[in-house]
């Protein structure tokens, strides 16, 4: 048991089925599992810190948290009623949008609904130049006339952005103050998201208004049932940096992709110990996927072009795409007879139905029918799958297509792999990269049951198993530094001093942020650079030689510099950091062993269209070295490891499990 004056971290990330904690505790990295609670994610979250607290007997000073209760949120419309409030005239900003269609040759693609009603739209008699000049100020009639028809339309939040209040944010904040009379959550797009872009800057303030009144009682919840203790409670942010409770409850739409950036970090982490420099990352959970392209040697790339559920997000995110397909993702038959996976999931409740609730067949099933997955030695062994009930669930599917319940399940999981290909292909072979250059670093708790037939199918030869793979995200989370973006738009000519001044004034706003938290941040300028006359632009890192960045990355991205155009710096930003200690890789000596001290039993597995006699391995016996071919199950506390036939699986210094070809294959390269 820990010394009482121990402190803790603990870092918990809520999935669809399993909520994942991570702690050190006298120097060694532990992980606690436990089935997610989706009626209320933090009974499951409290849960596990009193069972934490309670088996150390250690002093719990901070509490690290990636949700998906603002994605859910968003995802399944049950946000706030929502008000938008608009300089007058612009009230159709949310429903005009963008006229660009995203996939061009579609007519019957419909465009996803705002998330504030037309009735809910409001404007206010006001009016600034694109310079910052006051053309019109509201008055305490207007403001008054505003109040009345927020309160009868029955709005929950308020989202409020006016025309260039990023250059002039005065009448921004006097319609903030006429609104904070109605106690509800006011949302100032100066604050949120001080850019140019309308569009972009009143759907991302009106999301965070959807979502602050969900996610504001939900932090609340969690304070409350951590009432009596000091620790602290920070929330994982989309751009790969933790935050405050209380400033996540303020800006929420900075939490979208809480959980999935959480699994980038602890990605990066893994690659830069293991010496590896480019990643594909592929995070399989119980509902979803989440994959990225990284460079280990390189600063986390952010976007603020980023979308979620079809509507803009224009906060930094870490570039992530996500695919409807997890280990809970239910199979079913289409009007036409064939076979498909997901985005349906059975979720943490029923589950799938080796659990003993569900009765839809989902990929964990399928995987279950194999011999992919060990009935006895799930979780650790705190869980007994039913196989018997996961063959019925798919015995209910069986058609003239399919031979035996066993080809379905193979044609279940060939699906399934389908559609997390593509997501690959998506951050890959779409954007010029040639994935046979990356390795694969599959993690999450299905992600290592998939890696190898991923691999195959892109032609990349190494697939990175880490140790601990389940809850790779939740050490992400553990390992985050405290980050956070402050911006302006512009305009200006590279040499203008009024840039430096711009500069200053946002470092000073990041000093005093950071200073409430009791924290002095490590600042990095930036800025996002065009040709005069272009819609688009660079981010450029801020130096002496911004142009001539600007010019090698414009090269580098499009094929082409122009050197004789001028350039313009539209928007300014400040990257505040502040590193979170992390403790030193220890690398195990590793000695030539074949792993036979960690053979559970022989097992058999169902690949190829046979059955097959494997080996079934307890990866926590395993030693630096080991060395074993497929067909093989590799069990452990936080996921399983399926290791395919002319595949050889090897344990390095870090303890990750390195599996490749033993032999040269076929297939696409």
């Amino acid at each position: 048991m820990a010394k009482r004056s121990e402190q803790l971290r603990i870092a918990i990330d809520t999935g669809g089925t399993f909520t994942d904690c991570v702690y050190r505790a006298h120097g060694q990295l532990k992980v606690l599992k436990l089935p997610s609670t989706p009626d209320n994610p933090g009974r499951a979250i409290l849960t596990a810190i009193a069972q934490i607290a309670e088996s150390t007997g250690a002093r719990v000073v901070e509490i690290r948290h990636g949700t998906t209760v603002g994605t859910n949120a968003l995802l399944e419309r049950k946000g706030a009623r929502v008000a938008f409030v608009t300089t007058e005239g612009f009230e159709d900003t949310l429903a005009l949008a963008r006229q660009a269609r995203p996939n061009l040759y579609d007519w019957n693609q419909h465009r996803p609904e705002p998330l504030a009603e037309a009735a809910c739209c409001f404007g206010v008699a006001e009016r600034v130049g694109a310079d910052g000049t006051v053309l019109r100020a509201p008055s305490q009639a207007d403001l008054r006339e505003l109040r009345r028809k927020v309160r009868e339309s029955g709005a929950e939040a308020v989202g409020v952005s006016l025309l260039f209040s990023f250059t002039h944010p005065a009448h921004e904040q006097a319609v903030g103050e006429a609104l904070a009379q109605l106690g509800l959550p006011v949302s100032l797009s100066h604050l949120i998201l001080p850019e140019f872009r309308e569009y972009e800057r009143a759907a991302t303030v009106t999301l965070n208004a959807y979502l602050a009144p969900k996610m504001a009682s939900y932090l609340r919840g969690l304070e409350q049932g951590l009432a009596g203790s000091d620790a602290r409670l920070n929330i994982m942010q989309s751009s790969g940096g933790v935050l405050s409770a209380k400033m996540a409850a303020q800006e929420p739409v900075r939490t979208i992709l809480s959980g999935p950036a959480g699994g980038v970090i602890g990605a990066l982490s893994v690659a830069r110990a293991a010496g590896v420099e480019r990643i594909l990352s592929f995070d399989m959970g119980g509902t979803s996927t989440d994959v990225a392209l990284l460079d280990a040697e390189r600063e986390l790339l952010t976007s603020t072009e980023g979308q979620v559920a079809g509507l803009p997000v224009g906060v930094p995110m870490l570039d992530i795409h996500t695919a409807g397909a997890g280990g809970g993702s239910l199979a079913w038959m289409d009007m036409a007879g064939a076979l498909r996976v997901g985005p349906q999931s059975a979720g943490a409740d029923p589950g799938p139905a080796c659990y003993g609730r569900g009765e839809g067949a989902t990929v964990t099933d399928a995987n279950l029918v194999l011999g992919r997955l060990h009935a006895e030695h799930f979780l650790g062994g705190k869980m007994r799958l039913e196989t018997v009930r996961a063959r019925r669930s798919l015995e209910r599917l069986i058609g003239t297509e399919f031979v035996s319940t066993e080809a379905l399940a193979e044609g279940i999981v060939r699906v399934a792999n389908a559609r997390m290909e593509s997501a690959l292909r998506k951050v890959s072979v779409e954007r010029g990269f040639d994935p046979r250059m990356f390795v694969l670093l599959a993690f999450g708790g299905a992600g290592p049951l998939h890696g190898c037939a991923l691999a195959s199918a892109l032609g990349i030869r190494k697939v990175v198993i880490p140790a601990a793979s389940g809850a790779l995200s939740a050490l992400g989370i553990l390992d985050a530094d405290l980050r956070r973006e402050f911006s302006r738009t512009v305009m200006l000519a590279p040499g203008s001093a009024e840039i430096d001044k711009v500069f200053r004034e946002l470092e000073a706003e990041a000093r005093a942020v950071f200073a409430a938290e009791g924290a002095q941040p490590r600042l990095l300028r930036q800025a996002d650079l065009r040709y005069h006359g272009q819609g688009f632009e660079l981010r450029v890192g801020w130096s002496a030689d911004v142009v001539e960045r600007f010019h090698r990355l414009h090269a580098q991205q499009y094929g082409y510099a122009d050197r004789t155009r001028p350039v313009d710096v539209v928007t300014i930003r400040v990257q505040a950091v502040v590193r979170t200690p992390k403790p030193r890789a220890t690398t195990m000596t590793a000695r030539q062993g074949d792993g036979h001290q960690a053979r559970l039993a022989v097992h058999r597995i169902f690949e190829d269209g046979i059955w097959r006699s494997g080996w079934l391995y307890d990866r926590g016996r395993l030693k630096a070295g080991d060395r074993f071919t497929g067909p093989a199950v590799i069990v452990e506390l936080s996921a399983t490891t399926y290791l395919p036939k002319d595949w050889l699986a090897y344990v390095d210094g870090q303890m990750n499990l390195i599996l490749a070809p033993a032999t040269k294959r076929g297939g696409r390269r």
